[in-house]
């Protein structure tokens, strides 16, 4: 089991879930139980699965939360396109969160190869 808040990309998810929450407080009332409440799930889902795959037993349990977490960075990725293109985000407030999201995807990727590899190895 690992501490998932020492990990740098679940320090890193957390602040976009915290931004992603302001931001989307300007999202339009009639929102809230649709795009609102879809972005702030799929976001906040990024650091849970995280901390979820921490708690597991094998870095093969970690790996599979972490894809998982990944997924739900992708689907952010489109929420947030989303409310940018129905006008609900600006161009720098989307460009903002879209960096941020992409660099989370990117994180787990490496960490999640990384595993990948470290179990490779330990097959040998």
């Amino acid at each position: 089991m690992r501490d998932f808040s020492e990990l740098k990309v679940w320090e890193k998810a957390h602040n976009l879930v915290l931004d992603v929450y302001r931001q989307s407080k300007g999202l339009p009332s009639d929102e809230r139980s649709g795009l609102t409440s879809h972005l702030r799930k799929s976001v906040a889902s990024i650091p849970s699965n995280i901390a979820e795959g921490c708690g597991r037993e094998s870095e093969k349990e970690l790996s599979r939360f972490l894809s998982i977490a990944a997924g739900s960075a992708r689907e952010t990725e489109y929420q947030l396109l989303l409310a940018h293109d129905l006008g609900y985000l600006s161009n720098d407030e989307h460009n903002h969160l879209h960096m941020l999201v992409t660099e989370v995807n990117r994180m787990l990727y490496s960490l999640i190869q990384s595993l990948s590899a470290q179990q490779a190895d330990a097959k040998s």
